[in-house]
């Protein structure tokens, strides 16, 4: 199974660290265990070189009593290989024992073997059956024979193999070692971006979407000759636009509320003369033409639609500038029973339906809010659906909140138009048809009081089904 590869930062650097210092560990180890095999090899070439085939030569003299016909073994080294050949067979063979001849019994393999060695007086390796891996060279004698001197490389290999497990030792201690130290290193490097992370992560927990916003100070040591540094820098320079972007849609936001509170509250007066001015006309008891009786009840009617407009403008903006609610017990049951009954003689044509609980529930809240949120929530359905349609209400509580839920089974809200129906001033005339006008307003101010409360408001629903769900905390 192939391992996964380190995703953080420090773990590549760390990781990329003891990746190249075992590369160069590897080729030193096999750089100077060849330097050191290539030098014990010419050494030994040079020793047997130094022999002249001395031993190999001796051995065409049967030993015999007389020493002087034993073969020469002065100054061979124990173990010395020592081999004739006469028309490339080979005639004799023996290896040096304590300082005396041993015959060697040869296979067919070592033969042949021999007998393809060059007469070039260079080292070759060749092993035997008998005696392992030798470094032999061959000569020319004077009887046309071939004389072939041999020395064990099992020393070689011997120290070779111990000078690789010296290395492997230290190779593989200087490996943790520089391991830890590495990643102590990288970790200690890393340390500001470690801080320049710390505070895109603060900021990206931040509610940029509305209201004031304090966003946190520059990032210190942004030094810009590394490239921490630049990008701590840069960062820096972006959260200053942010925050002077934030600071001017605040302002904006603050001049728009005040705006809209302050006309609001103005245009109350003026509405409210017309609108009493339009009745007092109406209430005169001497003749009124028709149409003018017609044009004082459309001024009676408009301005009783911009008198609610007002006081609907006047509430957002107090609930915008976070103007504090009412926090008292609420019988959330009764209140739902009062809107329901206002709600079936408002629409005596839509069949009204409620799913209580058998015990009363009450919250902590604005009942006068919390009355408006629900009665706008079932003039919303009364008014976007034809009569005989089903409206019902459902309550239901548990530990973690209350929950209110105000359905139909009228023509439903566009998939489209649900992320925005929240929004001021939309309206879904396009797809429910409605007999009278609305501002636009209701579900916004649905949305504004149920936040205020510290809850949420949500929508569902598609053709032949739409539902509105209020959420409270418990």
């Amino acid at each position: 199974m192939r391992r996964p590869l380190p995703r953080t930062l420090r773990g590549q650097l760390t990781a990329g660290l003891v990746a190249l210092l075992a590369l160069a560990c590897l080729a030193v180890g096999i750089t100077t265990a060849l330097a050191l095999r290539g030098f014990l090899m010419g050494r030994l070439d040079e020793q047997l070189s130094a022999s002249g085939g001395r031993f190999a030569a001796s051995l065409e003299h049967e030993a015999t009593p007389d020493a002087d016909n034993r073969p020469d073994t002065r100054g061979q080294a124990e173990s010395t290989f020592g081999a004739r050949l006469l028309n490339g067979t080979v005639t004799q063979a023996a290896v040096v024992h304590d300082a005396t001849d041993r015959p060697l019994p040869l296979t067919s393999a070592d033969r042949h073997a021999l007998a393809g060695i060059p007469a070039d007086a260079h080292g070759h390796s060749v092993r035997l059956a008998a005696l392992g891996t030798y470094r032999v060279t061959a000569v020319r004698g004077d009887d046309q024979d071939t004389l072939i001197t041999g020395l064990p490389l099992h020393p070689v290999e011997e120290t070779v193999h111990r000078l690789e497990a010296v290395e492997a030792v230290l190779f593989g201690a200087a490996l943790v070692v520089t391991g830890v130290a590495g990643a102590l290193w990288v970790r200690i490097s890393l340390r500001p971006l470690r801080r320049v992370t710390a505070r895109a992560a603060e900021v990206a927990g931040l509610p940029l979407a509305s209201g004031e916003v304090a966003m946190p100070g520059p990032l210190p040591d942004t030094d810009p000759r590394t490239e921490v540094g630049q990008v701590g820098s840069a960062l820096n320079h972006m959260l200053g636009h942010v925050e002077g972007a934030l600071t001017q849609r605040q302002a904006s936001e603050e001049r728009l509320r005040h705006f809209a509170a302050d006309a609001s509250h103005e245009l109350r007066t003026p509405v409210a003369n017309i609108r009493g001015h339009a009745e007092l006309a109406l209430r005169h008891h001497g003749p009124v033409p028709g149409e003018v009786r017609h044009a004082l009840e459309r001024i009676d009617g408009e301005s009783r639609r911009m008198t609610r407009l007002v006081d609907d403008l006047l509430l957002l903006a107090r609930l915008d500038a976070g103007r504090p609610l009412e926090h008292e017990p609420v019988d959330l049951t009764l209140l739902i029973l009062n809107a329901t009954q206002d709600a079936r003689a408002a629409s005596p044509g839509h069949r009204w339906l409620l799913d209580l609980p058998g015990e009363p529930v009450t919250v902590t809240g604005d009942a006068h809010r919390l009355q408006q949120a629900i009665g706008n929530l079932l003039a919303n359905a009364r008014t976007h659906t034809p009569p005989g349609t089903e409206v019902t209400v459902a309550l239901t509580a548990d530990r973690t909140g209350v929950a209110v839920c105000v359905s139909d089974d009228g023509p439903g809200i566009p998939a489209e138009l649900q992320p925005e129906v929240f929004g001021r001033f939309v309206r879904a005339d396009h797809a429910r048809s409605r007999s009278t006008g609305s501002t636009g307003l209701g579900l916004a101010i649905v949305h504004a009081v149920i936040t205020a409360h510290g809850g949420a408001v949500t929508v569902a629903g598609g053709p032949g089904h739409t539902a509105f769900r209020l959420t409270l905390p418990a």
